[in-house]
């Protein structure tokens, strides 16, 4: 009798998870059904590509480390490029983070509501990236 519970159990718990219909097949080998309702509910083919996000609009870095007056570099190139991007900042992509960049960081951190101390770190480098990829840019 318990057995028999266990096996309609069993039955309608892969009913519920699997999302189609369950075959029962004892136990041992797998049957040719049971292996081919596995084989059609498997949807990965491994010659597709993923799908990929949209382009970036600046691609000087795809590094994302902490900046600061000072830095300097293709990461410090991607951030004024995002910053012309999200805010209009009008920066000269020299790869320097000087005085324009960091007052550039201030406006953009202030509109974006989020901690003004005029450095790029990871929520300023996640924000910048958002904005300046989304459609309808510049914000500020």
């Amino acid at each position: 009798m318990r057995r028999a519970f266990a096996t309609a159990a069993a039955v309608v718990l892969s009913l519920g998870l699997a999302g189609g219909p369950a075959t029962a097949a004892p136990q041992g080998t797998p049957s040719s059904a049971t292996t081919k309702a596995i084989s059609t509910q498997t949807s990965y083919t491994p010659d597709r590509q993923a799908p990929r996000g949209p382009q970036d609009v600046c691609n000087f870095s795809k590094f994302r480390p902490s900046l600061q007056r000072g830095s300097s570099g293709s990461a410090v190139r991607q951030a004024q490029c995002y910053l012309n991007e999200a805010i209009d900042a009008d920066l000269r992509l020299t790869g320097f983070f000087g005085r324009d960049t960091r007052r550039a960081t201030i406006a953009f951190q202030r509109c974006a509501g989020i901690v003004v101390d005029g450095r790029i770190g990871a929520q300023t480098w996640s924000f910048l990236s958002f904005w300046a990829n989304a459609p309808g840019r510049p914000f500020c």
